[in-house]
C-alpha cells in the first residue's frame, strides 16, 4: 500500500455523502477515488476498474436495490485486498454479526464524528478493527449469551493472545507493537498466525470467534 489511502465511498444520501467526501479532501494522506449512491454502480466501478483500485471502501448498508449486506461478497470479488468499514444508523446486531462474517473491517455508526471515521480509516489500514463503541457493546452482550468453552482452531500462543486482546481493544499494529516492546513487522506475522489458527480473515472475525468459543473473556 502507498503512503495515501485511497478512499471510496457508497452512500446513498447525498447530503451526508458530500460531508464525508470534503472530510477526506481536508486527509492531506487521504484520496478519494470514487464516490457512488448505490452498490451496482460502485461494483461495476470496481468491476471494469474504472477508478484507481480503494484501500478502504466506506460502505452503507441501507442502499436502494442491493443493500451494502449483499454487495459485501461482490466487493471482496473484484477487489479482494479492500477493506471494508460499514457506515451507517443501524446499530442492530444482526447486522453487525453478518456485516463482519461477510468480512468487513469496521463498522462505524453515522452518529461518529468526522475525526473518529478519519481514525477508524487509518485503523483498518494498520491492521486494526474499527468498531463504534456503541456497536461493541452491543456485539459483547451477544457474544456472552453464546459464548462457549469449546476450542476454535488451533491453540493460540501466549504471545498471540497478548495481541488478540489488543485488537478487541481497538488497538492498531502500530499500537500494540509499541505497547509489546516488538516492531510491527513481528505483531503482521503473528496476527496472521491468529488468523490462520481461527480461520477467519480479519480483526473483527478474529475478536467475534474468540468471545464466542471462549478464547477471549467478554468480561
Amino acid at each position: 500500500m502507498s503512503n495515501t489511502i485511497r478512499i471510496m465511498l457508497i452512500e446513498d444520501h447525498k447530503g451526508y455523502r458530500e460531508t464525508i467526501e470534503v472530510a477526506l479532501e481536508q486527509e492531506p494522506e487521504m484520496e478519494l477515488v470514487g464516490s457512488f449512491g448505490s452498490s451496482e454502480f460502485a461494483l461495476k466501478s470496481l468491476q471494469e476498474a474504472k477508478t484507481s483500485t480503494p484501500d478502504v471502501i466506506l460502505l452503507d448498508l441501507n442502499l436502494p436495490r442491493m443493500s451494502g449486506l449483499d454487495a459485501i461478497r461482490w466487493i471482496h470479488e473484484y477487489a479482494p485486498q479492500v477493506e471494508i468499514i460499514i457506515l451507517t444508523q443501524s446499530s442492530k446486531t444482526t447486522e453487525v454479526q453478518k456485516a463482519i462474517e461477510e468480512g468487513a473491517s469496521g463498522y462505524l455508526l453515522k452518529s461518529s464524528t468526522v475525526s473518529q471515521i478519519m481514525d477508524g480509516i487509518r485503523i483498518v489500514t494498520e491492521g486494526g478493527a474499527s468498531l463504534d463503541p456503541e456497536v461493541a457493546r452491543y456485539l459483547l452482550n451477544t457474544l456472552k449469551k453464546k459464548t462457549t468453552v469449546a476450542p476454535a482452531g488451533k491453540a493460540l500462543s501466549e504471545r498471540e493472545l497478548s495481541i488478540l486482546n489488543l485488537l478487541a481493544d481497538g488497538l492498531a499494529q502500530k499500537e500494540i507493537a509499541t505497547d509489546l516492546g516488538i516492531s510491527v513487522t513481528t505483531v503482521v506475522y503473528h496476527i496472521q498466525h491468529i488468523y490462520e489458527k481461527l480461520e477467519v480473515g480479519n480483526a473483527p472475525a478474529a475478536i467475534s470467534k474468540a468471545y464466542k468459543s471462549g478464547i477471549l473473556n467478554p468480561e
